[in-house]
């Protein structure tokens, strides 16, 4: 496999043409890219343009605002969506759900589609949380947000109409890599998890494996919007931080189960094959998952992008069998 940077045309050359077509529609449009903004700015274009590849939002019975406290007293955001109203039949099992973004961009609304799809397809509860970006709040403040959040449904569960005792972790990017890093919590605090679920996570320290430098022009996440959103969230002297990333981690013994799914045309694949590898060296059960032809960011295509349909029913399949649902 090459260990240079490919060409634009030879990127192009990978992708399906569903996903080919996307990206010329998208380069067409000469949209400023995020990391030449100012950050509220940013914010605003990637709200502009989510939900517009999206399926359209299927209907559910519960849909619920929440607040969650914090170590530091703040509040935090946070979505439920359950495919039942509470108190009908027995409490659902749940998955807490973290936005991609960058840890920079995103929020509840820019993931409201696929929570909602992975709340039908799985049978089960969703809790979308809106942790705090930076750069207003740096590292770790996600993932300090991310841990109380975990904390905090465990202990309120209950009067929700949830199954404290079933609970799964999930992302997508930057929210796969608070994901895994709270499986690692859940682990430590004796919390037993029933999966985790990580689309296309950011696990490694550095931008140095060779899907770096092989994708480092892709589209849709290029190696300046990556060194653009870390320069927002970490200072570098943090970098070797396994709660940044969980593949420096010491040990990972005894997380919970997990299913990766990977965009193959992605700076960030290299990295969640090898975290697919630690987990598995440590007797994690793991099953993973590479979408050919397909880029990073695919999770909020699915209306355009059939790889991303097929990935969310894997993923809810996983999130099935997991709680021992049909």
């Amino acid at each position: 496999m090459s260990t240079t940077p490919l060409s634009h045309d030879e990127i192009l050359h990978l992708l399906t043409p569903a996903m080919r077509q996307l990206v010329q529609h998208i380069e067409r449009a000469k949209r400023p890219a995020f990391h030449t903004l100012p950050v509220a700015q940013a914010r605003a274009a990637y709200d502009g343009v989510a939900g517009l590849l999206d399926v359209p939002p299927p209907d559910l019975a519960r849909v619920q605002a929440l607040r969650i406290p914090t170590r530091d007293g703040a509040e935090i955001g946070a979505r439920l969506y359950a495919p039942r109203p509470q108190g009908e039949g027995d409490p659902l099992p749940v998955l807490m759900y973290f936005h991609g973004g960058g840890f920079t961009v995103g929020n509840l609304a820019t993931h409201d589609v696929l929570c909602r799809v992975l709340s039908v397809q799985s049978s089960a509860a969703v809790v979308s949380v809106d942790y705090r970006l930076a750069p207003e709040y740096r590292f770790p403040t996600a993932v300090h947000d991310s841990w109380d959040a975990l904390d905090w449904l465990v202990r309120e569960a209950e009067g929700l109409g949830l199954d404290g005792r079933r609970l799964a972790v999930g992302g997508d990017s930057a929210g796969g890599t608070l994901a895994a890093v709270a499986a690692v919590h859940a682990r430590d605090i004796g919390l037993p998890l029933a999966l985790q679920v990580l689309f296309y996570p950011g696990t490694c320290a550095h931008q140095d494996t060779p899907s770096h430098t092989r994708f480092a022009h892709s589209p849709l996440l290029d190696e300046a919007l990556i060194t653009w959103f870390f320069q927002q969230y970490i200072d570098e002297v943090d970098r070797e931080d396994w709660r940044f990333a969980p593949l420096v981690s010491a040990d990972v013994d005894g997380v919970a189960p997990a299913w990766i799914g990977l965009a193959e045309v992605d700076p960030l694949v290299d990295e969640g094959v090898a975290y697919a590898d630690k987990l598995r060296m440590a007797g994690v059960p793991v099953e993973l998952e590479i979408y050919r032809g397909v880029t990073h960011a695919m999770m909020t295509m699915s209306r355009a992008i059939a790889e991303a349909r097929q990935a969310q029913r894997d993923a809810a399949k996983a999130l099935r069998d997991a709680f021992g649902l049909r």
